[in-house]
């Protein structure tokens, strides 16, 4: 398998296949509309703006696994989305990227790049840590989604080519995108 056979569905209720974006660049990441990392969405769009003309595309898919922190409905969330943050790359129906229900998609993500640790510069590197530790014990051991915002970087050819936690500000995912456009 790999990751155009996966199939999705839009935030409006439209089922496909990732095979929509073969040759292109892909950020794929998980969002909350109730989460400290939640500004992401705009400067995610930055990115898109910037590079959507030379191939880039965003996929966001909501997701409540974390403190829930996503309750809306899909209409609920493409109005905040777009209402506050400008939001015009595909959103996609709310998902679960962990434990038995995690979508496909989230599952061979987390397979092909696996959890590196969160950036402790950030400030809220420690508190994640602290909160996940707490809750989960030795919780960087497993290649999970940590946290709303982690974001995958996928090459032309369908590749998993990086992985940037919340903790990751998106502008430091540019080199890397700058790279695969190339």
């Amino acid at each position: 398998m790999n990751i155009y056979d996966i199939e999705v569905e839009s935030i409006d209720g439209e089922k496909m296949r990732l095979e929509t974006y073969r040759d292109k660049v892909l950020v794929i990441f998980n969002s909350a509309s109730k989460c400290g990392f939640t500004p992401q969405l705009g400067e995610i769009q930055e990115l898109f703006d910037k590079y959507k003309d030379r191939g880039l595309v965003v996929l966001g898919f909501p997701c409540n696994q974390f403190q829930e922190q996503e309750p809306g409905d899909h209409q609920e969330i493409k109005e905040f989305c777009s209402k506050n943050y400008g939001v015009t790359f595909p959103m996609f129906a709310k998902i679960e990227v962990n434990g038995p229900q995690a979508h496909p998609l989230f599952q061979y993500l987390k397979a092909e790049f696996g959890f590196k640790g969160f950036d402790m510069e950030h400030p809220l590197g420690n508190v994640l840590t602290e909160l996940l530790t707490k809750e989960y014990g030795d919780f960087a051991s497993t290649p999970d989604i940590k946290w709303n915002f982690t974001k995958f970087v996928v090459d032309r050819g369908g590749q998993v080519k990086a992985r940037f936690e919340p903790t990751t500000e998106p502008e430091a995912m540019e080199p890397c995108i700058v790279e695969l456009l190339s």
